[in-house]
């Protein structure tokens, strides 16, 4: 008998001592894998992301298109119970966690937050890692995990599908006591999964039929350090200039001058002449026909997506905006003009926050990249919830820690 034979025999008499039944074959080959990759029982899940790189990502990771759903679907039922929602990519680093600000502290204890990485190589037997390993379901149960640190928790998690490539995008999860080891959790992050899978599905569908095939050119900017350009069937990825340069002329169909795209792009100094050959490089990557001169402008037929959020806030649909508002115009970007548009946009988007009266949207601002240490919106969600909501509590306590963390007293926060 080998030593991973020796170990998976022991593991499975103190299981059975434990009080389980016959381990399950899933979670035996599990242990193997885990065993396998050299890991310790007191393995603790490392951390794959510094805060900075975790919301770059993860603004461009497919699934932030359906986070917002799936949060409704689970995240507003975590957060009435004990338990965790999380959102993985497919490599197993968690994106996003939400659940009560309890229940947060108690997953933070085992590393179970943003950023770090529960594949099963490094963690050891548990539903989001194995779920990846396996493709399909898993429910795993406090002592079916192979980490100590691990056991008091149970959890369910299903991977979800690229719905045109087929291909895994990520996985999502519930972690937490007695709740999370019911059959109905694993029933509950299937019709999750298949949920993100249809929406993904209806959001390609929309691409497709009300973009590319009536745009000539759609370019991507909200959230990334770069923008992505979609021309004539080619997907690029430009450089930080050329990304300035396209979301300044994209911001302005109207054209502008060598002088007001320099200092737009520069600042004051004069720098036409090196204006000139970005222009001359973008022109060659893109097109003649897409980027004209005299004035500088782009092909009128294009679509951007931090231009149709500001569309959303003129016809004032506040939620479609939010939908769209994955982050910030090129939050990297320091050329003046980007700058400008970067800032009121968010602005515009933030003022619509403070003016409904629609909780929920209230609610999804807060929740997002920008909006999570806005003050003055938590504030506005406090005034527009009832004391008797479940969410109320957690909306008081992000207050009252925001308060304190702006130097400012407590007063307005008991409702």
């Amino acid at each position: 008998m080998d030593s991973v034979d020796r170990w998976l025999h022991r593991r499975h008499e103190e299981f059975l001592d434990g009080g389980g039944r016959n381990v399950r074959g899933l979670v035996a080959a599990s242990w193997g894998r885990s065993i396998a990759a050299g890991l310790q029982s007191d393995a603790a899940a490392p951390f794959a992301f510094e805060s900075d790189e975790l919301a770059a990502y993860r603004a461009e990771h497919p699934l932030s298109a359906v986070f917002p759903m799936l949060y409704d679907v689970l995240g507003r039922a975590a957060e009435d119970s004990d338990y965790v929602m999380a959102v993985g990519d497919s490599d197993g680093r968690l994106l996003w966690v939400c659940g009560r600000p309890e229940a947060i502290r108690a997953a933070d204890g085992i590393h179970f937050t943003e950023g770090a990485w529960w594949a099963e190589r490094h963690v050891g037997t548990n539903a989001l890692g194995t779920s990846l390993e396996v493709s399909g379901a898993v429910q795993i149960r406090s002592a079916e995990h192979f980490t100590t640190l691990v056991q008091p928790w149970s959890c369910a998690a299903a991977p979800i599908y690229d719905p045109e490539t087929q291909r895994v995008l990520g996985v999502v999860d519930i972690t937490g006591t007695a709740d999370a080891s019911s059959p109905q959790s694993l029933a509950m992050v299937r019709a999750a999964a298949r949920m993100a899978e249809a929406e993904l599905g209806r959001l390609m569908i929309l691409r497709k039929v009300a973009g590319d095939s009536t745009r000539r050119m759609r370019i991507a900017a909200l959230g990334r350090p770069d923008a992505e350009v979609r021309v004539d069937g080619r997907d690029l990825r430009l450089s930080r200039r050329h990304s300035d340069i396209v979301v300044l002329l994209a911001s302005h169909p109207e054209g502008l001058s060598a002088e007001e795209l320099s200092d737009a792009l520069y600042g004051e100094d004069d720098h036409r002449s090196s204006l000139r050959g970005e222009v001359t490089r973008l022109r060659a990557l893109l097109g003649a026909d897409i980027v004209e001169s005299r004035p500088y402008r782009l092909h009128p037929d294009i679509a951007a997506d931090w231009l149709e959020t500001a569309d959303d806030l003129d016809s004032h649909r506040l939620s479609s905006a939010l939908r769209r508002y994955v982050g910030p115009l090129l939050p990297q970007s320091d050329a003046p003009g980007v700058v400008a548009s970067r800032n009121r946009l968010e602005n515009r988007i933030r003022a619509a926050v403070l003016q409904t009266y629609d909780v929920d949207l209230v609610a999804a601002w807060t929740r997002s990249y920008a909006g999570v240490n806005d003050l003055g919106a938590w504030e506005r969600q406090l005034s527009l919830m009832s004391p008797t909501s479940p969410l109320w509590s957690a909306a008081q306590s992000e207050v009252r820690r925001l308060r304190a963390d702006y130097g400012l007293d407590s007063a307005g926060t008991e409702g």
